[in-house]
Formats: structure tokens, C-alpha cells, sequence
């Protein structure tokens, strides 16, 4: 169990997405993200990377892109045809699917959660919809 970064109470309910610190409710999480700690952890690039500068979001601020030198990383096109699939967003409709999701995301052992719900055919027709757009199939892998 972890600790809320503003109240101090055990929590493992939501991760800041600047600076990866918990926090257990929205009051708290806007305490903390106007704090002077956690505007300074976001202007920090993590692993000495540069981040790049992506498409704008709804506020028109843009998306920055942190690199990171794996074989793993999706690169920002492929995340854009993720939000723009429609067998994604027909999936998430699926409040079980959701749930899925937000348990591992706040799981303290992600690998785990993500091997318990690889158990599950729901979540792993989400991985495969989510693979055909970031890594298609090749020619050979199609018959």
C-alpha cells in the first residue's frame, strides 16, 4: 500500500501523470498537481531524454513525447490511430474491460496485473485490436 503524496493516507488508488506520485481523490490530486513539488518533477525530462513535441490535445497545448531507446516503444503515430480506432472504442464500451484497465493501472506490480488479466478473453481481444494497429500482422502471419 502506498501513501497519498497531500494527506498522508494509505492509498493505491490513482498515479499523478506528471511525476508518478499517488494520491487517493480528486481534491487531493489538485492540491498536489498546483504544488510547487510536482510542477518541478514535470519539468524534468526523465532518463536525460529530450522529449519531443507532438499533435496539440483538446486545450491545443502540445503532446509532448518522451523517447525511451527500447524495442517496445510505440511510436506517437501509432498511439494517434489507437485513439481514432473504432473497434478500440467499441471494446471500451465494455465496463468490465474498463475496470480491467483501471485496476492495472494502479496495480503496484503492473506485470502481474497485466499476466492475471491476459487470463481473461475479454482483455485479450482489447491486446489483439490494440496489436493489429501498433504492430500489423506480416504477410506470412496472415494465412
Amino acid at each position: 500500500m502506498q501513501i497519498c503524496i497531500v494527506c498522508r493516507e494509505p492509498t493505491d488508488k490513482y498515479k499523478c501523470r506528471n511525476c508518478l506520485e499517488r494520491y487517493c481523490s480528486l481534491s487531493c490530486y489538485k492540491k498536489h498537481i498546483n504544488s510547487t513539488e510536482c510542477q518541478a518533477r514535470t519539468c524534468e525530462t526523465p532518463r536525460g531524454h529530450e522529449p519531443l513535441t507532438g499533435e496539440r490535445n483538446e486545450d491545443n497545448e502540445p503532446t509532448i513525447y518522451t523517447p525511451f531507446s527500447t524495442e517496445d516503444t510505440v511510436a506517437p503515430e501509432k498511439l494517434q490511430q489507437l485513439a481514432h480506432s473504432e473497434g478500440l472504442r467499441n471494446l471500451l464500451y465494455n465496463p468490465h474491460l474498463r475496470n480491467f484497465l483501471k485496476t492495472i493501472d494502479v496495480a503496484p506490480n503492473a506485470w502481474k496485473a497485466m499476466q492475471a488479466a491476459m487470463q481473461e478473453p475479454l482483455f485479450v481481444e482489447f491486446a489483439d485490436e490494440c496489436l493489429k494497429i501498433v504492430e500489423p500482422p506480416s504477410e506470412d502471419e496472415k494465412v
